[in-house]
């Protein structure tokens, strides 16, 4: 998919943006973010999981293995862009779902959001403030920075990568799980705990 800048971003000056804490799609692919694997599969998967309308941004915490560990989906409150209030919204959000991992030294799993808008495909100041915003919440939670996605009326896409595909997007019906989750742990049903079920039975 091509990338663009909207009219109104494009008119922004560098101190306008410096003041609300913008990251551009340049900078943003010069920071060396990690590239999803299969980038449709997470998106399919979180859409599937949150359902997202516009102004809803999932935060999803993945695993070395792109396993959904954690996610959490908000409504945004309607206010300038500015990469310091978004950034507060993600650490919460973050705190509340994966606490264990805040501020550990070696990063081992990895953040992604994914931001249901309206509007077209290009970037905006919006855009900008969420991915400072995720940058900066990483590196205080403890956890790398991963991929920032897109969802609108055009479909999805990759900020920074020119990954991006036609569905879901803002409209579409959720499609059947598609994200690799962690295994939960198998209930006990068989050997020891049969047995103890047996003997609690017969002891009545």
């Amino acid at each position: 998919m091509t990338f663009g800048f909207a009219p109104a971003s494009a008119a922004a000056s560098t101190s306008t943006a410096s003041a609300n804490r913008l990251l551009e799609p340049s900078e943003w692919a010069a920071a060396g973010i990690p590239l999803l694997r299969d980038p449709r599969e997470v998106v399919s998967g979180l859409h599937a999981r949150h359902h997202p309308q516009p102004a809803t941004a999932v935060v999803a915490v993945l695993d070395p293995d792109e396993r959904l560990r954690a996610s959490a989906s908000f409504v945004r409150r309607q206010a300038p862009a500015d990469g310091w209030m978004s950034r507060n919204v993600l650490l919460a959000q973050l705190r509340r779902v994966i606490p264990h991992d805040l501020r550990r030294r070696t990063p081992v799993r990895t953040a992604v959001l994914l931001y249901c808008r309206e509007g077209d495909a290009r970037w905006t100041e919006e855009d900008g403030a969420w991915m400072w915003g995720l940058r900066d919440a990483c590196t205080l939670h403890g956890l790398r920075c991963g991929a920032y996605i897109t969802l609108t009326r055009d479909g999805w896409q990759v900020l920074g990568e020119g990954r991006g595909g036609r569905r879901p997007h803002s409209a579409s019906a959720p499609e059947p799980f598609a994200t690799s989750e962690a295994p939960p742990p198998l209930p006990r049903t068989g050997g020891a705990a049969s047995e103890i079920l047996r003997r609690a039975a017969a002891a009545r």
